[in-house]
Parts: C-alpha cells; structure tokens; sequence
C-alpha cells in the first residue's frame, strides 16, 4: 500500500486509498464488513459461469471485496496480465480484509497475505482491482498486499515470503509472466505511485529466488 493514494478505473483521477492504511502514515478508519460477490452469471476466458466464492489460489480464502474497489472485466481476454505488483498493509491482515469490503474506500489488491502464509483472495484474477495508483497497471497486474509495516523488518517473515513466492510463481505460470523485476514489481515503482511499499526492507533478492525455485 505505501504512502498514500490510489487510482480506481476512472483516468487521471486519484482516489484515496484506505484511511486506515497509509504506508509510513498509520491512521485509522472505519471498518465495513466484506460484501460477497454473488450471483455473477457472466462467462469468462471461454469458462462456465462464475461461482460465488471460488478462488483462483488452492486454498485461498474467499473474502470479497466491495464491487466499488474494483472493475469487473474478463482478463487476459480484454486485458493481458504482465505484471505482479507487491504491496505492504500498514496493518494487519484484518484490517485489510475489512477496508477492501469497504464501499468508501475505493482500493482492493486481489490477494492478502497474513504473517504466517495465510493467503486470502478479495477480488478474481479476472478482474480490474484498484491497487496500484495507475490505470493501465490496475489492468495489466495482480495486486498482491502483506501484512506489517515498511519500517519493520520483523514484519516480512519466512512463512510469508515462502507462501507469497508460491502464488506469485503460480499467477506468472497462469499468464506466461517472466520471473523478473521488470513484471514483479513494487508498489513504488508503478508509475504516478505515491506509496512506498514495499520498502527497502523487503528482501528482492531472497523473493525471487524462492519463486523461481517454485
């Protein structure tokens, strides 16, 4: 998540994040419980109807954001997916989960990692989360959060890195993504970005290793 900022679908307009997950900044906002992304009956990449609660991460837990933090869209069909974009909360793996199901807030990433390797899904690979601050990002990315904070190195534990590595390998196997710095990248390298995440704590090296171990 980083500093601050984020852009939804809407061109040259930037949308305030979450008020409680200001990378560097702390803050705190109200929480809305998750809405379920039910009774969605659009087809997608050639597939059946969509299910309410299926993910696309074996073992992921399904905890949908609001459909007012992303674009429903049907990629890679009408957008290719090139890129991983790394984020970091600026608070816990709840918190997370209960400002993506915010409608106020605006911003989803489509996946959430806890400290231990838990993962959650908020929002399907096919569609547009709003969590990179950039348009054209928003559609060609994955949009991965951790918990913790840039300024704390415990924040990014081995269970983590290892857990993040296994579905960042699986989305690059799924789109054909190479294994790279130039398509895995941080939040504060997508252009226009404000944030800061994932700092200068976060482990590059050590991270892609163990993906393309995987």
């Amino acid at each position: 998540m980083g500093t601050k900022g984020s852009a939804g679908w809407n061109p040259g307009r930037h949308l305030g994040r979450r008020g409680l997950l200001l990378g560097g900044l702390g803050g705190l906002g109200a929480a809305v419980g998750a809405v379920v992304l039910g009774r969605e009956h659009r087809t997608h990449g050639g597939g059946g109807p969509r299910e309410a609660g299926a993910v696309d991460y074996a073992g992921a837990q399904w905890a949908a954001a609001s459909p007012a933090n992303y674009r429903r869209a049907d990629r890679p069909d009408d957008y290719a997916i090139d890129r991983v974009v790394i984020h970091v909360v600026q608070g816990s793996f709840t918190m997370a989960l209960q400002v993506f199901g915010d409608p106020a807030h605006r911003a989803a990433a489509h996946y959430v990692l806890r400290r231990d390797g838990h993962v959650a899904q908020t929002v399907r690979e096919l569609d547009v989360a709003f969590h990179a601050g950039n348009r054209s990002y928003n559609e060609r990315s994955i949009g991965i959060e951790h918990e913790g904070f840039v300024d704390r190195p415990a924040s990014f534990t081995d269970a983590m890195y290892r857990s993040s590595a296994r579905l960042t390998a699986g989305i690059c196997k799924r789109y054909g993504i190479p294994v790279d710095r130039e398509h895995i990248v941080g939040h504060v390298e997508v252009p226009g970005a404000d944030h800061t995440d994932p700092g200068r704590y976060w482990d590059w090296a050590h991270y892609l290793r163990l993906v393309r171990a995987v």
